[in-house]
């Protein structure tokens, strides 16, 4: 095959250490061991597709074969050794595939070959990928000749999933951790190609090669090889043809759709994302897509624009920076957990176009609230307008830790006749409920608020996820039906006191525990050893004590 005909992968691929970018720390390792004679029994490189653990192990065979010797490993005019381990066809050097010569038979056939020495070079080499695959019992058969091999016999493993591989091959193996390729020496690599092949790419083009290849060399090679097949040598491979090459879109158009699902623009959001669809795009792509914009809202302040890997270009990281500043993190960790979900859901449904477009829906729902930063007391306050629970945001669970007012302007209050009690403590509130039978309330009151502060015309509470989403809405009618004065709740970012319920299941623990600990338990227990204790009931002198 001629040097024109070959993919880039393969024409590319590097012949010597200093060719190999990103694992510098391994190429000098191996070097500075062959020069020092000491050479591992068996050397063990694992790490992704395409960071260059086979490129590596022939490297390493070429390096320990070479008869110019390390200090002058052939490049071009390759002595007889490297030319043959170039082209997998040196008698000494054999190349394996762990998922062809899976069996205890082919290993024990590689140990009975390795009883001769080599015919024309100095090391015979055994060079094992994808070494994973190979069974158990063939591993065992391994153990002993990795550990204690002829003087004239190195094994090369390569793995992508070192965690398949044995304990015990593993302990007797030098072990390298191949790294992913950096975004920036990735880039300036197939810029450096790009520039041989004479193509004609823009910089953000090969940015999004760099994002999709997500640090393998192999597949950045792929996907510029394919880009420079897609179109005429004369135009311009640019972002925007790039994306329709690879089935990926434009982040901006995401960002947007994300500040409308804020807004709660459900039109808006389905204009958007159809046209993205409509671009070809996967819709396993675009949630994980919105995933990492999801991330990237959240973390924007503790990043920079290199950290985003070329995901992200100035605009749109400005762009991201400036909305974040008014969302709630708690917002953002519930669209996470919702996206997570969602990813699930595609693999059951079979219209996987409808289901995200219903997840986006879903968004909508979950941020209902206009936010804006009260710069004077440095908090976040959640306006609720006056139709709020009467709009389709009523499915929305109340977003927590934050301040919320909320004014009470229906018609029916002006109707209502106030009772004019006074409540000067939570305490006096249950009572309050129960007396006039609003169970729900008290409920509420009960199990799913931890109250913070309580004064008058003011409650500030936390709650857990259990809390109804109306509560706000009932519990601020009925202080103004029964006190006849406005009662501002407030959401706040301590955790407050335990709740009644919680307080209530504490004590009978304790009492439980304390029971326990008596004579008269311990000795039921001994003549009724099934049985158990699963509550107390305490007398009516013991609960007025």
């Amino acid at each position: 095959m001629s040097e024109k005909s070959k993919v880039l992968a393969l024409k590319y691929r590097p012949k010597i250490f200093e060719e190999l970018i990103g694992q510098k720390i391994v190429s000098d390792t191996i070097i500075n061991s062959i020069k020092a004679d000491k050479i591992p029994n068996a050397y063990l490189f694992t790490g992704i597709r395409g960071v260059g653990k086979t490129t590596i192990a022939r490297i390493v065979a070429k390096s320990l074969n070479c008869l110019n010797g390390i200090e002058k490993l052939c490049e071009k005019n390759l002595c007889i050794n490297c030319e043959g381990i170039s082209k997998s066809s040196h008698m000494d050097v054999l190349e394996l595939n762990g998922a062809d010569k899976t069996s205890i038979n082919d290993i024990r056939d590689l140990i009975e070959f390795s009883r001769y020495g080599p015919t024309s070079s100095k090391y015979k080499i055994f060079i094992i990928d994808e070494v994973h695959q190979i069974s158990s019992s063939a591993f065992n058969a391994l153990l002993k000749i990795l550990e204690e091999p002829p003087n004239y016999l190195k094994f090369i493993l390569a793995t992508t999933e070192i965690k398949k591989v044995p304990v015990t091959i593993v302990s007797r193996c030098q072990r390298f951790d191949l790294s992913r390729v950096k975004s920036d020496d990735l880039f300036q690599f197939i810029k450096k190609v790009k520039d041989k092949e004479n193509g004609n790419v823009s910089d953000e083009a090969l940015k999004l090669i760099v994002k999709i290849s997500e640090g393998s060399v192999r597949d950045a090679l792929s996907l510029l090889d394919r880009g420079l097949l897609s179109l005429n040598k004369k135009k311009e491979l640019n972002l925007s043809e790039a994306q329709k090459i690879f089935g990926y879109f434009d982040k901006s158009q995401l960002i947007e759709m994300f500040d409308l699902v804020l807004q709660g623009n459900e039109k808006k959001v389905l204009e958007i994302y159809r046209k993205i669809f409509d671009q070809g795009i996967n819709p396993k792509v675009f949630i994980d897509d919105f995933l990492e914009l999801i991330y990237y809202f959240k973390n924007i302040n503790s990043l920079t624009l290199e950290s985003t890997n070329f995901s992200l270009n100035d605009e749109e990281f400005s762009k991201i920076k400036k909305i974040s500043n008014s969302i709630d993190n708690k917002v953002l960790i519930l669209f996470w957990q919702f996206t997570i979900k969602t990813i699930k859901e595609l693999e059951v449904v079979s219209n996987q176009n409808l289901a995200i477009e219903m997840y986006l829906i879903r968004l909508i729902y979950l941020s209902p609230f206009k936010q804006r930063i009260d710069i004077e007391n440095n908090k976040t306050k959640l306006l609720v307008e006056n139709d709020f629970y009467n709009s389709k945001n009523d499915a929305v669970d109340q977003i927590k830790n934050i301040t919320q007012e909320k004014k009470i302007k229906s018609e029916s209050d002006t109707n209502i006749k106030a009772e004019n009690v006074v409540i000067d403590s939570f305490k006096n509130l249950l009572d309050l409920c129960y007396e006039k039978k609003e169970i729900k309330l008290k409920y509420e009151l009960e199990k799913n608020v931890n109250l913070v502060n309580f004064e008058r015309n003011r409650i500030e509470i936390s709650f857990n996820e259990n809390l109804d989403k109306f509560f706000v809405k009932e519990l601020s009618s009925k202080l103004y039906e029964w006190t006849g004065e406005r009662w501002i709740i407030s959401f706040s970012k301590e955790i407050g006191q335990m709740s009644v319920k919680q307080r209530v299941d504490d004590n009978k623990k304790k009492l439980i525990n304390d029971i326990k600990k008596t004579q008269l338990y311990n000795d039921f227990i001994k003549k009724f050893p099934d049985a158990y204790l699963n509550d107390v009931v305490l007398n009516k002198k013991d609960e007025d004590r």
